[in-house]
């Protein structure tokens, strides 16, 4: 067995997702492979195209043997907290021996120089004077990094892909993994584009075609889904969203991950206005704060994550789906975490994985009105695991 890990959200899963499995098995040797995967809401501060287990069903028929799930604290963190809280799932699985991830320079050292000029400057002057100047984390630390640095790691950094890849190997360090770090170079379009090439097309691009209903096979390994009420989407959950906020106080909106410096008054003020969210965010929006982060501090608000959620690694391994390589997998795990298929079991696990399991639960059931066809509460302690043979 060489057991390979990969941190995704396949939102949907794409022809260019199962290029990369099928590279790293190629390259690489893997012969298993487990994917820590977001549930039912994204990185980008908004809802899953599709649920967490057709997702998880879709990745397994293609090439994915095991789907843990990246609770939804994680899931919705910066770049930073992403990477740490997926890292920290496969890393206390005990067993997995390599990490591949996908990135514009398909070049591990570049990227390990890279992560290491970034924590350089997360600790430099110049980094926290860009910072009490007004300018956002990315901002200043792409100013800080070019005072230092040569252009090839201030152009790894720019790389969206890259970006990501760089914190997987920061949080790597951190934990003192043994896991070794791969990457496969990214074909066909850039990541958010708008264009296709031959059989690749972005996810962002994949998911407006089938919200305007337009045809993907093309770009997927398979159909997933014949009609567009089955597709979730957050303008469904605007009034929600705005109904909300608009109980809270500054002091609660304050408790929200990544909120510092006021924002929570800014939040606050917007949501009294706004009367959808693309003009709350906008009235959110300064020169401190990216898009996406607003986007991810809103969603946290709405599910009622808090800073204090994000404090220590995941408390629990929640399987989504498997096979019987997945089993295998199981099988050779040496870990110190409570694993299963049921959030009610995982939940009785202790405090914080009742923290956990209670935030999890929430967002399932706040995801089950993002459908034109409303769905019902409690699906996450319903739905059952997707097991292939």
């Amino acid at each position: 067995m060489k057991i390979c890990g990969i941190v995704a959200e396949y939102n949907p899963f794409h022809n260019g997702h199962k290029y990369h499995i099928d590279k790293t098995r190629e390259l690489y040797g893997a012969t298993h492979f487990v994917a820590v995967m977001s549930g039912n809401f994204t990185q980008r501060g908004d809802v899953a195209v599709f649920d967490k287990f057709r997702r998880a069903e879709t990745a397994l028929k293609n090439g994915v043997d095991l789907v843990l799930e990246l609770p939804v604290p994680y899931a919705l963190g910066s770049a930073e907290q992403f990477a740490w809280g997926a890292v920290s799932v496969l890393n206390s699985l005990g067993c997995v021996e390599m990490i591949s991830f996908g990135s514009e320079c398909g070049d591990v050292s570049l990227l390990e120089e890279t992560a290491g000029a970034v924590m350089f400057a997360q600790q430099n002057d110049d980094f926290f004077m860009y910072m009490r100047s007004g300018d956002s984390y990315p901002v200043a630390l792409q100013k800080t990094i070019e005072k230092y640095y040569e252009d090839e790691i201030i152009d790894a950094l720019t790389a969206p892909n890259n970006t990501l890849a760089v914190e997987y190997l920061k949080a790597l360090g951190e934990f003192g993994s043994e896991i070794k770090p791969v990457t496969i170079k990214r074909v066909g379009t850039d990541h958010d584009s708008g264009k296709t090439s031959g059989y690749y097309a972005s996810a962002s691009h994949i998911r407006k075609a089938l919200l305007a209903g337009e045809d993907i096979s093309a770009f997927v390994p398979e159909m997933p889904i014949s009609d567009i009420s089955e597709l979730a989407n957050i303008r469904e959950l605007e009034t929600a969203i705005l109904a909300k906020l608009r109980t809270m106080s500054p002091e609660e909106l304050e408790k929200a991950p990544n909120v510092l410096m006021g924002l929570e008054n800014r939040i606050y003020k917007a949501a009294r206005v706004s009367t959808n969210l693309a003009e709350l965010y906008m009235l959110i929006k300064t020169k401190r704060y990216t898009m996406a982060r607003i986007r991810r501090i809103i969603m946290s608000e709405f599910i009622g994550i808090r800073k204090t959620d994000l404090k220590a690694p995941p408390p629990y391994i929640r399987i989504l789906g498997m096979n019987a390589r997945g089993r295998e997998v199981l099988s050779a795990a040496k870990t110190e975490l409570p694993v299963d298929t049921s959030l009610k079991t995982l939940a009785s696990s202790g405090q914080k994985a009742a923290r956990c399991a209670f935030l999890e639960a929430t967002a399932g059931d706040l995801y089950a009105l993002s459908f034109a066809k409303k769905k019902v509460c409690g699906l996450d302690y319903t739905a059952k695991p997707v097991i292939l043979q």
